[in-house]
């Protein structure tokens, strides 16, 4: 546990200390070797390659064994641990508004057969630039956004997507349990902004704004660029008015559609801005369109009336592209109305901020080594996943603290805007003085396994990935594949 007095559990040592000793009590089996897992992978030389060189890192007193039994068998208090990461101070807006962004990223296991609950993964990049689809696990990501350049961001929250999952039913209940979190940990307070939700174009956006409409907090989506749009249904008056005949008013008003612009009409505000990259950047916004929905896909089972789910629309159109490629318009949707010119460059430079949790997965697959292990189990991914969501948050927490050991070919950095693999570098020095609850080592001896010449009696089962029925049964494969023969023929 950490000894700091409660004068300077507020200051960056004791809120890395804290930190420390919450991660140790979160881990309730196998704590000693996770907790030295952690640690040597904040303090490896170097990117993490593989799982097993971490064993050769000063900061992990135990054998490789260890190494491997605490990710297999250990046990580890994730609630506990989400409490933990919510506790900390976390970046805001200028206007003191939470902004979250959520994403979803692969850890790619193409030749893992033997790895239950693999599915689908949409890649981007491989084979000459094509999407393609990968076995893997994909992990739904919750981070807080920093304002700025920059590429630091705040993980809340990662949960593994399962074959045949709702992606937007998993995502609006981690949003509203991540929301829920903070509000219980006094993040947010009454009286204060809500929270912003940033999505990309693979989420609804209008449909997220449905299910969490009973929370503080504003969702912002990228459309695509061939949707179709509502207006809000005119008056009764009005109506009356347009058709003197009478008959059923309408339930939706005319149709905004994105490609054609002479359904726009006037926008209700409009800014220009001078960007260093991009050129002028012109945003309009039109105000209070909704989507017209069906009983079909996500509404099929919806029983009460559809509901009239209106927000503004943001067209962000630039100048050119850094690239020098034809640069296309960019579609938003904000779950609030009567936006403002204001409201209409915060949102569009809000999503653009989003993009900084791209660079977060990139450091946790180059330099942290999150899909470096071959885990087998489902169960021992998440364990890992949360130790680097723990060594992430450890680095965050470590920024006021570390020296820039640059390298000599690198330029000087002022300490508030070191990268996480910079302030990586020092965290080795930072360790010693930091909290280190883990015990000694025991000397033990290993055991003989198996012997010799004898071949492995109990092989893996392999498992198919990620295929659901319509029925929504997993397919599984016949008695015969899984013995490895072929029926035989008859006649």
């Amino acid at each position: 546990m950490s000894l700091l007095h409660r004068d300077v559990q507020r200051e960056p040592f004791g809120l890395l200390s804290r930190f420390r000793a919450e991660l140790y009590a979160s881990l309730t089996a196998r704590a000693d070797a996770l907790f030295e897992l952690t640690d040597a992978m904040l303090c490896a030389d170097g990117p993490v390659k593989t799982l097993v060189g971490l064993a050769l890192a000063p900061e992990h007193r135990r054998g490789r064994g260890a190494l491997y039994a605490g990710l297999n068998q250990g046990r580890l208090d994730v609630a506990r641990l989400r409490r933990a990461v919510a506790a900390v101070p976390l970046p805001k807006a200028a206007d003191g508004r939470l902004v979250l962004a959520v994403d979803v990223t692969p850890w790619l296991r193409p030749d893992a057969d033997t790895a239950p609950d693999r599915c689908f993964c949409h890649t981007y990049g491989y084979g000459d630039n094509k999407h393609q689809m990968i076995p893997g696990w994909p992990y739904s990501v919750i981070a807080a956004l920093e304002t700025g350049r920059t590429s630091w961001t705040a993980v809340l929250d990662a949960v593994r997507l399962e074959p045949g999952a709702d992606v937007a039913a998993v995502t609006t209940a981690q949003i509203r349990e991540v929301v829920e979190r903070l509000i219980t940990g006094d993040q947010w307070r009454e009286g204060e902004p809500d929270v912003l939700v940033v999505v990309d174009a693979g989420y609804d956006a209008p449909r997220l704004a449905h299910l969490l409409a009973d929370l503080p907090v504003e969702i912002l989506g990228r459309l695509r660029s061939d949707r179709v749009m509502r207006r809000p249904a005119p008056s009764r008056k009005e109506f009356h008015q347009a058709n003197p005949l009478g008959g059923r008013p309408p339930k939706h008003g005319g149709e905004f559609v994105f490609g054609d612009r002479a359904t726009w009409g006037a926008e209700q505000a409009l800014t220009v801005t001078d960007t260093r990259l991009y050129g002028k950047a012109t945003a309009q916004a039109w105000d209070r369109l909704h989507p017209r929905l069906t009983r079909r896909c996500a509404w099929i089972d919806h029983t009460a009336e559809l509901p009239l789910i209106e927000g503004t629309v943001i067209r962000l159109q630039v100048e050119h592209l850094p690239s020098g490629g034809e640069p296309k318009p960019v579609w938003l949707w904000w779950s609030k109305t009567d936006a403002t010119a204001a409201d209409t460059d915060r949102c569009w430079q809000v999503f653009l901020r989003r993009f900084d949790v791209e660079h977060t997965f990139r450091f946790w697959k180059q330099t942290l080594g999150w899909t470096a292990p071959r885990l087998r189990s489902p169960e021992a991914a998440d364990r890992w996943t949360w130790l680097v969501i723990a060594a992430h948050t450890q680095l965050r927490l470590a920024r006021p603290l570390v020296k820039d050991l640059r390298h000599p070919w690198e330029k000087p950095t002022p300490p508030d805007r070191l990268t996480p693999a910079r302030v990586r570098r020092g965290f080795r020095n930072l360790r010693p003085t930091a909290a280190s609850p883990t015990r000694a080592p025991k000397p033990t001896t290993p055991g003989p396994g198996r012997p010799v010449g004898q071949r492995n009696r109990r092989p893996a089962t392999r498992h198919d990935v990620g295929r659901i029925l319509a029925t929504g049964e997993r397919y599984q494969r016949p008695a015969h594949h899984k013995l490895g023969t072929k029926p035989r023929r008859t006649g």
